[in-house]
C-alpha cells in the first residue's frame, strides 16, 4: 500500500470547517483505491499568531518541507489587520510558498452545467468555459525589493529574471499540451519592462512546443475579454499580480468563489488550497461551501501523488452531487433540491466518491 504524508494547515475563519470535509472525502477515496494518507496538523496564519506569536512557525515550515504535500484552508481576518506587515497572517502564506519553491499557481475556472445560472453572465456566453490560469507565484511585485512606506510616499518593486519566467512558462506549455494547445500570455508590455521580458522569454520558449497557439493580450483587455467572451481562453499565463486579480475574476464567472480549487506547484512540495479567503463573517455557522477545498484535495491526489483514479472519483462525485441538486447556502438559489450544511454536503460527496 502506498503511503503519503500530508501537512494539513486548517488556518483561520472557515478554514477548519472546509478542511475537515476535504479530509473526510480523502479518507473515502484512500480506502477505495488502497493507499494511505498520514495527516500532520500544523498552525499558520492568525491561529499561529495567537498561540505562537508568528504567522509561520518554524515547526510548521519544517513539517511542510518534510511532507509530500500541503493541504491548506484559508487564513486572515480583521482581528489581525492592525499588525505590522511581517506579522500579518498573509505573510505566513507568502513565506511558505517561497520556502517550498511553489512558483506556479494553477487555478482552473470551470463552468458546471448544473450551475450555469449562478453566473452573472448569460448562459450562452459561459457555457463550456474551461480555463486554466497559470500564475507565477513567488516573484514580481509581491516579493520585490526595495519596498518602502513612510509618511510621504511608498515604493514597491516589480522584478523578474529569465529563469523565473522560463520555469512557470514551461508549466503553462505542458498544461496546454494536455488541453486545447492555446496559451494567452497576459501582460502590460506597452508600459512595463518586466512584461517586455516576459514576451521575449515566452516567445522563444514557444519554439520548443510544436502546435501550441501562443497569443499576447494586455491585462486590461484580458480583464474585459474574460467577461465579454471567456470561452476564447484556454490557458492564461501571467505574472503574480495580474494572475491574482484575473483568477479571482475568472472564479466569479463560474458563479461562486466557493467552487474553485488551486494547486501551487514547482518545488518538491506543493500547496493545495481553495482560492477563496477565510470568510470570518460566516465561520462557525456551518454554511461554508467546502467544494473548492475538496477539489483542491483532488488536485493534490493528481499532481502530488499521481493517484489519478482517486482524483477523478472526487471530481465525478462533486459533479454528481451538483447534478442531484445538493447545494450549500451560497448556491442554494440555483436548482436546489436540498440545502445542505458544510458537514452534510461533505458527507454526501464522500459517499458519492466512495461509490464512483
Amino acid at each position: 500500500m502506498k503511503k503519503y504524508d500530508v501537512c494539513v494547515i486548517k488556518g483561520d475563519g472557515i478554514g477548519p470547517e472546509i478542511i475537515e470535509e476535504a479530509i473526510k472525502v480523502l479518507d473515502a477515496v484512500s480506502h477505495k483505491f488502497n493507499f494511505e494518507l498520514n495527516f500532520d496538523y500544523r498552525l499558520m496564519g492568525g491561529a499561529a499568531i495567537d498561540i505562537m506569536g508568528v504567522p509561520l512557525p518554524d515547526e510548521t515550515l519544517n513539517a511542510a518541507k518534510s511532507s509530500d504535500a500541503v493541504l491548506f484552508g484559508a487564513i486572515g481576518g480583521a482581528k489581525w489587520d492592525g499588525l505590522p506587515r511581517e506579522l500579518r497572517p498573509e505573510s505566513g502564506l507568502l513565506k511558505i510558498r517561497k520556502e517550498l519553491g511553489a512558483f506556479a499557481n494553477l487555478r482552473p475556472a470551470i463552468i458546471f452545467d448544473e450551475l450555469i445560472n449562478a453566473s452573472t453572465l448569460k448562459p450562452e456566453i459561459i457555457k463550456g468555459v474551461d480555463i486554466m490560469v497559470v500564475r507565477e507565484l513567488t516573484g514580481g511585485i509581491y516579493f520585490g525589493q526595495p519596498r518602502v512606506k513612510n509618511e510621504k510616499d511608498a515604493l514597491n518593486t516589480m522584478c523578474y529574471n529569465v529563469s523565473e519566467i522560463e520555469r512557470v512558462a514551461k508549466v503553462a506549455f505542458e498544461a496546454a499540451l494536455l488541453r486545447n494547445k492555446k496559451i494567452t500570455l497576459v501582460d502590460k508590455a506597452n508600459v512595463l519592462e518586466t512584461s517586455q521580458l516576459w514576451r521575449e522569454v515566452v516567445s522563444e520558449l514557444a519554439g520548443n512546443y510544436e502546435g501550441i497557439n501562443l497569443e499576447f493580450m494586455y491585462v486590461d483587455n484580458a480583464a474585459m475579454q474574460l467577461v465579454r467572451a471567456p470561452a476564447q481562453f484556454d490557458v492564461i499565463l501571467t505574472e503574480n499580480l495580474f494572475g491574482d486579480i484575473l483568477s479571482d475574476e475568472a472564479s466569479m464567472i463560474c458563479g461562486s468563489i466557493g467552487l474553485l480549487p488551486s494547486a501551487s506547484i514547482g518545488g518538491k512540495v506543493g500547496i493545495y488550497e481553495p482560492i477563496h479567503g477565510s470568510a470570518p463573517d460566516i465561520a462557525g455557522q456551518g454554511i461554508a461551501n467546502p467544494i473548492a477545498t475538496i477539489l483542491s484535495a483532488a488536485m493534490m491526489l493528481k499532481y502530488a501523488f499521481g493517484e489519478n483514479e482517486a482524483a477523478e472519483a472526487i471530481e465525478l462525485a462533486v459533479r454528481g452531487v451538483l447534478r442531484d441538486g445538493y447545494r450549500t447556502k451560497d448556491i442554494a438559489q440555483y436548482d436546489a433540491k436540498e440545502i445542505c450544511s458544510t458537514v452534510e454536503i461533505g458527507s454526501i460527496i464522500a459517499d458519492y466518491a466512495a461509490k464512483a
